[in-house]
């Protein structure tokens, strides 16, 4: 079983569901990334998110955008990424990790290349934002034999048909976008999310995460109550972004006001079906 799966099963038999942070590579530097995936586990994160910095992430909003442009000049790479990873591993062995951003830079790095070395470095999961299922094979073929989820986003616009087609062959959970446009613009209702995720979940068994506009405690709570993990970005970006000063370095204190806000996320998770049947 994967970890992403053995994840999914034990939060299952919890009751609850799963907080999700996102993290861009080397925002603003890499000792800041390596210090939040070091507190995230700790902080409440039962899967966390790394971003890909890319120079032209269209499917992002500005501030998902600043902070790859900030991770760009703070030094990532893929290879940098993967070392990322590595270093995690070395301290922690269950925490699921899943790569978020773009084909580009996959391609240019070598595909088979690139899945053999993330497996490697302990990435469980990829999301390629812009990569469709009708062109995914020369990524899903070489990624499934290193043992890599090809997890799929789905949208509120996705049709019952389309469902089938973008869900074929998907792995670890589906990714659903709760709103139309770009990161960290507006957020989902309860009750579209009532309406919305019955219908995904009719498509296939895959755990459903939703992102995109999940930003407080109380958000991340509607999300758990109807699916299976949120996932929170522009909320986390937002209190590094205000908290760099003129050089863009990190002031004091601010990892671990971030990790503070994780863990009031994650209280907000875990509190979201008390009293109420999983």
């Amino acid at each position: 079983m994967s970890r992403i799966a053995a994840r999914f099963a034990a939060l299952k038999r919890e009751g609850r569901a799963a907080l999700i942070p996102f993290v861009e590579a080397c925002d603003p530097d890499r000792a800041t990334t390596e210090a939040l995936l070091a507190g995230f586990p700790e902080a409440g994160a039962d899967l966390i998110e790394i971003g890909m910095p890319f120079t032209d992430p269209m499917a992002d909003g500005p501030t998902v955008q600043r902070a790859g442009q900030r991770g760009l000049k703070g030094g990532a790479t893929l290879g940098v990424t993967l070392d990322l990873v590595r270093g995690f591993r070395a301290r922690d062995a269950d925490t699921p990790i899943v790569l978020m951003g773009y084909y580009n830079p996959i391609l240019s790095y070598g595909v088979e290349r690139f899945c053999a070395d993330a497996s490697a470095a302990g990435v469980d999961g990829l999301i390629v934002v812009d990569l469709p299922p009708e062109e995914a094979e020369e990524l899903a073929v070489p990624a499934g034999t290193a043992k890599l989820d090809l997890i799929r986003l789905v949208a509120p616009t996705t049709h019952p048909e389309r469902l089938k087609v973008v869900l074929q062959d998907a792995g670890g959970f589906v990714y659903y976008v709760s709103i139309t446009g770009i990161t960290g613009t507006r957020t989902a209702t309860e009750e579209h999310l009532s309406e919305a995720i019955p219908r995904v979940r009719a498509a296939t068994s895959l755990p459903v995460a939703v992102g995109f506009g999940v930003r407080t405690p109380e958000h991340a709570a509607a999300v758990a109550r109807h699916a299976d993990a949120a996932v929170v970005a522009s909320a986390l970006i937002d209190t590094m972004a205000a908290n760099l000063d003129e050089a863009g370095t990190l002031k004091p204190g601010t990892i671990e006001t971030v990790l503070d806000q994780v863990r009031a996320l994650a209280a907000g998770v875990r509190g979201a079906r008390v009293g109420r049947a999983a």
